[in-house]
C-alpha cells in the first residue's frame, strides 16, 4: 500500500505541474492584449508603431492617463454611463428573479411550454429585432433618451431566468412552506427567503450585466444622438477621432483611456469572485 501511493505521487505531481503549466501558458495567451493595451498606453505615439516593439517603455508616459481623462468631458461620460448602469443592473436582477421565482415553484398550464419560449428567444440575433424596437421606440419618442436603454430590463433577461430558476429549484421548500402557514405572502417570501438565499446567483447576474451594460457600445449609438449624453463607449470612439485635428490617431492616449474604461469591470470581477463561481457552479447542478 505504501509503495502503491509512493509510486503514483510523483505521477500525480507531475499531472499537477503540466495542469499548471498549461493554465499559465493560456493565461499569458489570453492576457496579451491587455498587456500590449497597458504597454502602449505609457508609450509615445511614435513608439507604438517602432518595430521591434519595446514591451518595457522607457520612461512611461504617465501623461498619456492625464490627456485621456482631459481631452473629452471624460467625468461627463462617466456619469451617463453609471446613469444606465446602475438602473439596468437593479432591473434585470429583480425582473428575472422574479419570473424565474414564478418558474420553479408555481405549477400552471403551459409553464413548461412558457418556459421553452423564454429560452427560445435567446436564439434570436439582436439584428432580426433591431429594427422594430428602434421604430417601436422612434415612435414613443424615446429615440436620445436613455429609456431605450433602460425599460426593457424590467422585463428580465431569457439566459439569467433560466440561470435563476436553476439555482432556485436547488434551494428546500421547507422554509416557504413554514411561512406560506405563517400567512406570508409569495411575493413576501420571494423577497424575505429566496433572494437572501441566491446571492450568489445574483452576483453573477449583477456581474454580467454590469459588464454588458457598461461595455454596450451598439445600444448608445442606435438611440442616443446628443454628444453631452454620450456613454463611455462612444466617448472612445469620439477620442479616435478628435484627439488630433490633423486626423492622426493618439493610439497610446486611446489605449490610455480603454484601459480606465476597463478598469471597474476587472475591479468588480474580483470583488464578486466568490460569489460569481459559486452562482455558476451551483445554478449548473440542478
Amino acid at each position: 500500500m505504501n509503495g502503491l501511493s509512493h509510486g503514483t505521487a510523483p505521477a500525480r505531481l507531475l499531472r499537477l505541474g503540466l495542469l499548471y503549466a498549461v493554465l499559465v501558458a493560456l493565461g499569458a495567451l489570453f492576457s496579451t492584449p491587455v498587456g500590449w493595451m497597458l504597454s502602449s498606453s505609457l508609450h509615445t505615439l511614435p513608439e507604438v508603431f517602432a518595430q521591434p516593439y519595446q514591451w518595457l517603455p522607457d520612461p512611461p508616459q504617465w501623461q498619456n492617463y492625464v490627456r485621456a481623462v482631459t481631452i473629452l468631458p471624460v467625468p461627463r461620460f462617466l456619469w451617463n454611463t453609471i446613469v444606465i448602469t446602475a438602473p439596468v443592473m437593479v432591473a434585470t436582477a429583480l425582473s428575472s428573479a422574479l419570473v424565474a421565482y414564478g418558474f420553479a415553484r408555481f405549477r400552471f398550464p403551459g409553464r413548461d411550454m412558457l418556459f421553452s419560449l423564454c429560452l427560445a428567444t435567446m436564439m434570436l440575433p439582436g439584428q432580426v429585432t433591431m429594427i422594430p424596437l428602434y421604430i417601436v421606440f422612434a415612435q414613443l419618442g424615446w429615440v436620445d433618451t436613455y429609456l431605450p436603454l433602460i425599460v426593457p430590463a424590467l422585463f428580465g433577461s431569457p439566459f439569467y431566468i433560466f440561470l435563476l430558476r436553476q439555482f432556485f429549484l436547488t434551494i428546500p421548500c421547507d422554509s416557504e412552506e413554514a411561512a406560506l402557514i405563517d400567512g406570508a405572502s409569495r411575493l413576501r417570501i420571494w423577497w424575505s427567503i429566496i433572494l437572501p438565499q441566491a446571492r450568489p446567483a445574483l452576483a453573477t447576474v449583477l456581474v454580467f450585466t454590469f459588464i454588458g451594460t457598461w461595455n454596450d457600445f451598439f445600444g448608445p449609438l442606435l438611440y442616443v444622438n446628443s454628444p453631452e449624453k454620450a456613454t463611455l463607449t462612444l466617448g472612445l470612439n469620439l477620442m479616435k477621432t478628435q484627439v488630433l485635428g490633423s486626423g492622426v490617431v493618439e493610439w497610446n492616449v486611446l489605449m490610455a483611456a480603454s484601459l480606465l474604461v476597463l478598469l471597474p469591470n476587472v475591479i468588480l470581477f474580483f470583488l464578486a469572485q466568490q460569489h460569481f463561481i459559486k452562482g455558476i457552479s451551483m445554478g449548473a447542478v440542478k
